[in-house]
């Protein structure tokens, strides 16, 4: 009795005490879960929606800035004053310049995936130079006039975004850049066409849901959408939309419902373009997880309250069913294992599994909240300035530091995606923790084994500050060689008291990082103005064409003497450019590239499988690197070149061969040793000489000798075939089907001015 009496008591106290609140608690907190949940679900897709089109804008950018550059080179002043078509192709120099024109068209197309074309206008023409037809006239080529409405939107020097469709029926977002007499002499228009899928893939998230995204221009045209039928439409048209871009807000999210679907719009502007981003997701497809786990709490606090209900019923006789009972429910729904526990083990079991999914579920708020200060600090070094950023850094100066992994490309190379992602945590969290209380710093993971640091204090002294600051990025770069296996060179930026001009310090430290060209891999470089003034352009005139000459007579000796004296001329001069130095490597590697075509040198073949020269070059941190790459650039060149000479000999010793033994049974491994070199570079020389395999050259030897015996005399099927080199008359039947389309005994009833029409 007094078991069943405690048994009871705690039954009712279970029942009363936890049943009851749980319910209440159940009923009030799953409307605010469902409300929280919808909410942390808008910032999310908020977030990732800033993130697609920042990287959207930064594409779009980055192939702006490429074509500015491109804008700026002397590359169309040879062809300015060729007006027509006809004159263009009046001699090789013009059409020369034309074609390289059309090649550096075409190393911009590479330099960005989703490029389909580019093409570059003179004013007043008849003609372009395009990379989808080559040079060509007006006529052969789409229509030009839409150019003019595009210009109407042009600002200032900048080119424009321009979103159309093309004759092909492609979608494309162009952008036109007009040449001005700040860049060049030349009058023109470059026109680079994006596809709008490209567009697409940057934009289109992960999110669940058929709505899609939208991207609009200020006027609310559709520029691109999943529903490629709405491209170029009036976006006011579409549900919703109008709303938001009359809202009179740059960013934000709403919910609206539409035919009995609930929706989530979320949308962010563009400073830089002034495009609209919208995503539209089904708040019903992404709340189905939430409702359902609500359902099933609901579920579960029914069952429960249902045995508690019963337990009190069935206390006095059975005080142990009540808790077999619960333990059968919890285990009918989970995963637990019950052998050899009994029940109350088997739900302290229950319970530890719970506090595990706690525990998991606060590592994942952590982790957002840490995306959270991430994605602060990114904002800020594109110069916004938030509350947030305001309470995170609350100082009055600011300065940033830049690190970069020397020798990127074989870190990447030796390391697993993993064990960088490994690296990259462990450095921002030692990078941080060395700096002092007095420096409150932030440590972000920017691209290309970059990592940026933003540091706030307030110090005014400027060289004092700098002193400490040496002294803690000495011990990162210390860190950061144990942690990487690399080593790493930081450049830091001069202070500043405003956020507004956070970017501009990204650049100086940036600057900070091409001295590593220079100075070596290693160094800590702080930007100083006056040293960036006093900046020398040089090149090496000289240089560049006793490279060539030296070149033309194969003496990889003198080259590689000239370009250690350009290294050594680079290193004396004070104040030289990263800049300078990239273009001088440049413009050495195109001067050669220009040498092999004007001499019909394959420079194709030569440099057949190799990565980019140019991206190769870009991706070198020190000038020793540079000077090592550049041997080994004109050392395969000449290599190649000997190599062609000695193939054009062995040619001619083969086909000798092969019209002197055709009539034999030849074997062409004993063949390829008398001539002295291996029987597969023998059939390479062969089918580059005549197009045809080392057999088939061989046959149609055997069939015109053949052709010729039979017009002229009166030999046997079999005495001809034994005369021509074949073993049986079917061999030579089938060949020569094969080669002339009929037999041998129809080819000798011909007359021989028909067998002439035949052959």
């Amino acid at each position: 009795m007094k078991q069943r009496s405690i048994m009871f008591q705690l039954t009712l106290i279970l029942f009363f005490v936890m049943a009851v609140p749980l319910s209440i608690l159940t009923w009030y907190s799953d409307g605010q879960i469902l409300r929280n949940s919808e909410n942390t679900i808008a910032e999310s897709s908020l977030a990732g929606l800033n993130a697609n089109r920042q990287l959207n804008e930064s594409a779009l950018n980055s192939l702006a800035q490429d074509t500015v550059r491109f804008a700026a080179t002397k590359v169309f002043d040879p062809i300015r004053n060729y007006k027509t078509y006809d004159k263009l192709n009046m001699n090789y120099s013009t059409i020369s310049s034309a074609l390289i024109i059309m090649h550096e068209l075409q190393n911009l197309n590479k330099r960005m995936n989703g490029v389909y074309s580019s093409y570059f206008y003179l004013e007043d023409s008849d003609y372009v130079v395009s990379t989808d037809k080559g040079i060509t006239t007006l006529e052969r080529y789409e229509p030009l006039d839409w150019i003019d409405s595009a210009l109407e939107e042009q600002r200032g020097i900048s080119g424009v975004w321009y979103p159309r469709r093309l004759s092909s029926g492609i979608n494309v977002v162009s952008y036109v850049l007009q040449l001005n007499r700040l860049t060049t002499t030349t009058r023109g228009t470059l026109v680079v066409n994006m596809r709008e899928s490209q567009i697409g893939d940057y934009l289109l998230t992960s999110e669940h849901g058929k709505h899609g995204y939208f991207l609009l221009n200020a006027d609310g045209m559709i520029i691109s959408q999943t529903d490629k039928s709405l491209l170029f439409t009036n976006g006011y048209k579409q549900p919703f939309i109008g709303e938001i871009m009359q809202s009179g807000q740059e960013q934000g999210y709403i919910f609206r419902k539409l035919k009995d679907e609930r929706l989530i719009y979320t949308w962010s502007k563009s400073d830089l373009y002034h495009w609209w981003n919208i995503n539209v997701y089904s708040m019903d497809e992404l709340m189905a997880k939430s409702r359902h786990l609500q359902q099933s709490i609901i579920l579960l606090m029914a069952i429960i309250i249902f045995v508690g209900a019963g337990a009190t019923v069935l206390i006095a006789t059975r005080m142990s069913k009540p808790v077999k009972r619960l333990v059968r429910n919890i285990h009918s729904r989970g995963n637990l294992e019950a052998a050899n526990k009994n029940e109350l083990l088997f739900i302290e079991s229950a319970f530890k599994r719970m506090q595990e999914e706690e525990e998991e579920l606060y590592t994942l708020l952590k982790q957002r909240e840490k995306d959270s200060l991430s994605l602060a600090v990114h904002n800020l070094l594109r110069g916004e300035m938030t509350d947030q950023i305001a309470e995170l850094f609350p100082a009055a100066y600011y300065r940033v530091a830049v690190i970069s992994i020397d020798q990127y490309r074989k870190y990447v190379k030796h390391m697993s995606p993993e064990t960088r992602k490994y690296h990259r945590y462990l450095l921002i969290s030692q990078s941080d923790s060395l700096f002092p209380d007095t420096i409150l710093a932030r440590t972000v993971y920017h691209a290309d084994g970059r990592f940026l640091i933003v540091m706030n204090y307030s110090d005014e002294e400027p060289g004092r500050c700098e002193g400490e600051l040496r002294g803690i990025l000495t011990k990162i770069r210390e860190k950061a060689a144990e942690i990487l296996g690399h080593t790493i060179t930081i450049g830091v930026s001069s202070q500043t008291g405003e956020s507004a001009v956070i970017p501009d310090k990204v650049l100086e430290a940036m600057e900070g990082i091409k001295q590593r060209m220079i100075e070596g891999s290693g160094t800590i470089c702080f930007w100083k103005q006056e040293v960036y003034e006093r900046r020398k352009y040089i090149y090496p005139n000289h240089s560049e064409r006793r490279i060539v000459n030296f070149l033309e007579k194969g003496d990889l000796d003198s080259i590689s003497r000239e370009l250690a004296l350009i290294r050594k001329d680079i290193q004396s001069a004070e104040y030289i450019t990263y800049d300078n130095i990239m273009f001088i490597y440049n413009q050495l590697i195109g001067v050669t590239i220009k040498y092999l075509r004007e001499n019909n040198a394959h420079a194709v073949r030569i440099f057949a499988g190799q990565e980019d020269i140019y991206s190769t070059i870009a991706a070198i941190d020190t000038l020793d690197e540079l000077e090592e790459y550049l041997q080994s650039f004109f050392s395969e060149i000449i290599r190649n070149l000997s190599r062609s000479s000695g193939e054009a000999g062995h040619g001619e010793r083969i086909t000798r061969y092969l019209e002197q033994h055709f009539c034999q049974e030849i074997s062409f491994e004993q063949m390829a040793k008398e001539i002295g070199i291996s029987y597969s570079y023998m059939r390479r020389i062969v089918y580059e000489l005549t197009g045809k395999s080392l057999i088939d050259y061989t046959n149609l030897l055997r069939i015109n000798k053949a052709k010729q015996i039979l017009q002229t005399t009166n030999l046997t099927m079999a005495q001809i075939a034994a005369e021509v080199g074949y073993n049986n008359v079917q061999s030579f039947n089938r060949f020569f089907r094969k080669y002339e389309g009929m037999s041998p005994g129809n080819f000798r009833t011909l007359r021989p001015e028909q067998a002439d029409r035949a052959q």
